[in-house]
């Protein structure tokens, strides 16, 4: 993301700090900070295409599109990711040396009342604006610019990011092909393609036929698909139930060596990583991003981290669950104690259309983060967040053990009393 443009005036109070951000999506990610980013009731400034119709003296009409910029008040926001893919068989022609084309597939639409007129548009009429990628957008908040939203700016900015690991998941006659970003699980392509069983020789004859094109269809997809030449891309990662993961790394190999593609042969050699895992699918991610081989070669990163901390809590909560809350009741009551050394939280916590909601978890992290505990936000559209949004989205690792059911009954006895004085004082001004 670049930052085109940037005014912030710092205040005090609980409110947060007006102003405004303008942003310059490059890529898919991008799209999906946008969306984390922009609430309801926001204001936001974005080109837009209108139709435009034209009454001439004699009473026809003439009807065509203007190009202008529009400003709308955010009733409703929309994010879409078409990285799944249909299950495909399609095959790229031969060439060598090839990098692939990723290109963007995110979708995002902001929906809201147009509160700037212009000669096209009147006031109040209702669009929905189609973000698109390298085209300015500019965000003013509604509820002023919290801690939150700005460091997501912050982050968005970081120069040099991009996907960081290709991951191909694959059996016999599948293949997905993922691309993780700090923030984004995005599934380029499917394959799938039916395999004979090898029960005869014929059927071995028929069998092996099958499996040499399904291995054609994952190298051309993959030169497709896998960014394997970008310097960002740290590991490439085959993994699989069985042996078919060693087969496919060993047929692209050969097929690299034969067709002359240097750099798919170095980026093979370099930066592959064969990981088993107990299912084809690519919910088995989560058991990628927790075996050693990529736990220690990608442990500083945002997505492997999510994993480690997740794995955490859950081992703490199978061996100790005092130390493991989850719930936003639960979690809010341990860190009024102080408790809290990590703080697991969804980002789409974040989302809530409820401004008080909003706030309610935006003083929790800084909370949190005010009394030395370590808060790690969860993408909601990784496998780990996924796994936390299943615990309501929040969960705590605390420092020292706390009974929940002690906790409750001091909160209910301190409730009580509090009613109690208020009861007192009242028929005390009234004496």
């Amino acid at each position: 993301m670049k930052l085109v443009g940037k005014y912030i005036d710092k205040r005090n109070g609980s409110v947060g700090d007006l102003g405004h951000v303008t942003l310059r999506p490059e890529d898919d990610e991008d799209i999906w900070h946008l969306y984390n980013l922009v609430q309801q009731d926001d204001l936001v400034k974005a080109p837009a295409v209108r139709r435009v119709q034209n009454v001439s003296a004699t009473g026809s009409t003439e009807s065509h599109r203007v190009k202008l910029d529009l400003k709308i008040q955010v009733s409703k926001v929309e994010y879409s990711s078409s990285g799944g893919g249909q299950p495909s068989s399609d095959q790229t022609s031969q060439g060598s040396n090839s990098t692939p084309n990723v290109q963007s597939t995110a979708t995002l639409h902001i929906s809201g009342k147009v509160v700037s007129e212009n000669q096209y548009v009147r006031l109040g009429a209702f669009h929905t604006l189609d973000i698109e990628i390298n085209r300015d957008i500019r965000v003013e908040k509604s509820e002023g610019w919290d801690s939150i939203a700005l460091s997501r700016v912050e982050e968005s900015c970081v120069p040099g990011r991009g996907a960081e690991v290709g991951a191909v998941v694959c059996g016999e006659g599948s293949a997905a092909f993922c691309l993780l970003s700090q923030h984004l699980t995005l599934v380029t392509h499917r394959i799938s393609t039916s395999i004979p069983r090898k029960a005869s020789a014929s059927g071995s004859s028929q069998y092996e036929k099958a499996m040499s094109k399904f291995y054609s269809m994952v190298y051309d997809a993959f030169l497709r698909h896998i960014p394997f030449g970008n310097p960002s891309l740290r590991a490439i990662v085959f993994a699989s139930p069985g042996w078919v993961r060693e087969s496919v790394y060993t047929w692209m190999t050969n097929e690299a060596s034969r067709r002359g593609d240097k750099l798919l042969a170095r980026s093979l050699r370099e930066k592959t990583l064969k990981v088993h895992v107990s299912s084809p699918h690519v919910h088995s991610l989560m058991e990628v991003l927790k075996s050693p081989e990529i736990v220690a070669q990608l442990k500083e990163t945002k997505f492997a981290r999510e994993g480690i901390v997740l794995d955490k809590f859950f081992k703490m909560l199978a061996s100790d669950e005092m130390r493991a809350w989850y719930g936003p009741d639960h979690v809010c009551l341990a860190a009024d104690r102080g408790a809290v050394g990590t703080l697991l939280i969804s980002d789409e916590l974040f989302r809530s259309s409820d401004p008080k909601t909003r706030k309610k978890f935006v003083s929790l992290v800084e909370g949190v983060q005010r009394k030395g505990g370590e808060v790690v936000i969860f993408s909601s559209m990784h496998e780990s967040g996924q796994q936390l949004n299943q615990l309501t989205g929040i969960a705590a690792i605390l420092t020292f053990p706390l009974d929940v059911e002690v906790v409750e009954a001091e909160e209910r006895e301190a409730a009580e009393e509090a009613e109690k004085n208020k009861q007192e004082e009242s028929e005390g001004k009234v004496g």
